[in-house]
């Protein structure tokens, strides 16, 4: 099986190419399925008949993962340019293809957070997860594949818990505080509105709430899940259809959903910037797609910043830990190797097991010829010597055929084949034998 990986993050693609390319929770399991059914066409005649993969969205890269008889870059591709309706130049223009050792080390390293925008960030870990259960459910995820998550996660738990990979690390919670501190001095006099009661907006509400804001709220689709969050941080709950006509009540706006449309659009943005009388606000949208209709950034004492807008300032803090990430990527790199090796050993299985068969059956051949030797009355010493000489006949005979039969060209390096697998090495004096 080949390992191949394609996809797009914060450091190949624009946001506006990114959020093309988002898949939703809800779509993402039947999103599997056509996947899966595009390589089984294009791996119709290969050996096995046998595809694995898996999808990984969020809101800094869109990855498939695969394990194929051949190579799938180009059906990945393909399927994934067609799904997103996005021009397949386009694609290729942001994204990066990897193949086998590099597939490895890339989900090795996106697991421990060096390739996230905020280096070290413990999240991608919990969304790789459950990308991987998503693939399991759907029956996508098979044993290679499998095997190389499983390594993925436990690489992930080595790295986090021997380096200082993690420490000090500013998340995107933590960058979206520093964010409305650099407008507000004190957000004790400010509200804040958090859209979303997802993780993101769970580790955000966390942040603002370490700073005594004001008052804040939490308005989602479900007020019932915004409710349980807003009742663990002291929050208001508000339905997710008020926010247009109370936007102007909050000087910092947070949000993070899955939706596929805006939360906030333009028309609401302008009726808030006249309510609030031109007082500044700060909207930080950390959602791909965008939350916030981009329109927005334009107008007057609103500061709104995206999720790649949050790239210098977690890079500041990123540059102190370059001792962590040298120490961390050596880690990755055995880890890579290990795997590479585990692979190769598995794909020797059927080879070896071949010869497990061929061996018994020479084993029940010969040994029945002896028994019938020995029930015609002949000695049991020249029943042996017979099963001893006629088993390293069966045995070395191949290995006689290559010699003799190969092209002078090829026949040192025969050579050299067979007195590696059939000849012991040479031990010097005062070796153990």
């Amino acid at each position: 099986m080949l390992l191949a990986a394609v996809g797009v993050n914060h450091q190949s693609a624009p946001l506006d190419v990114r959020e093309r390319l988002a898949f939703s929770a809800e779509g993402l399991k039947e999103s599997l399925r056509s996947l899966r059914d595009a390589l089984l066409a294009r791996n119709a005649g290969s050996a096995g008949n046998a595809v694995e993969a898996a999808i990984l969205s969020t809101c800094n890269r869109t990855e498939i993962y695969c394990a194929a008889p051949a190579d799938p870059r180009e059906t990945l591709v393909q399927w994934l340019a067609e799904a997103r309706d996005l021009r397949r130049g386009q694609l290729l223009d942001h994204s990066y293809r990897l193949v086998h050792e590099g597939t490895v080390r890339h989900a090795f390293r996106v697991a421990s957070g060096l390739d996230s925008m905020v280096l070290g960030e413990p999240q991608i870990l919990g969304q790789m997860k459950e990308a991987v259960r998503t693939a399991s459910d759907i029956g996508t995820l098979g044993g290679t594949l499998g095997q190389m998550f499983q390594r993925t996660f436990a690489v992930a738990k080595e790295v986090r818990s021997t380096t200082e990979i993690g420490a000090h690390s500013v998340s995107m919670a933590a960058a979206s505080v520093k964010l409305a501190e650099a407008v507000f001095e004190d957000l004790a006099d400010c509200r804040v509105l958090l859209i979303g009661a997802g993780e993101m907006i769970e580790l955000v509400a966390t942040h603002f709430g370490s700073r005594r804001p004001r008052h804040m709220a939490i308005a989602n689709r479900t007020l019932e899940r915004g409710a349980r969050l807003a009742q663990q941080v002291g929050a208001e709950a508000m339905r997710l259809a008020d926010v247009p006509q109370r936007l102007a009540e909050f000087d910092v706006v947070v949000s993070s959903t899955a939706s596929t449309l805006p939360i906030i659009g333009l028309g609401a943005a302008e009726r808030m910037v006249r309510q609030r009388r031109h007082k500044p606000v700060v909207m930080v949208d950390l959602a791909v797609p965008r939350d916030i209709e981009a329109e927005v950034a334009e107008l007057p004492d609103v500061y709104v910043y995206s999720i790649d807008d949050l790239t210098e300032l977690v890079r500041n803090n990123g540059e102190k830990r370059q001792a962590a990430v040298q120490q961390a990527e050596a880690i990755i790199e055995t880890r890579v190797q290990g795997f590479l090796q585990w692979m190769g050993d598995r794909e020797q299985v059927p080879l070896i097991l071949q010869l497990q068969d061929q061996s018994r059956s020479w084993q029940e051949a010969e040994l029945e010829r002896a028994r019938r030797s020995l029930a015609r009355g002949e000695s049991a010493d020249a029943v042996m010597e017979s099963l001893a000489r006629s088993l390293s006949q069966k045995f070395l005979h191949n290995a006689f055929a290559a010699m003799h039969h190969t092209d002078p060209q090829h026949r040192e390096q025969v050579t050299r084949a067979v007195q590696r697998l059939f000849l012991r090495p040479h031990r010097g004096c005062g070796s153990d034998s």
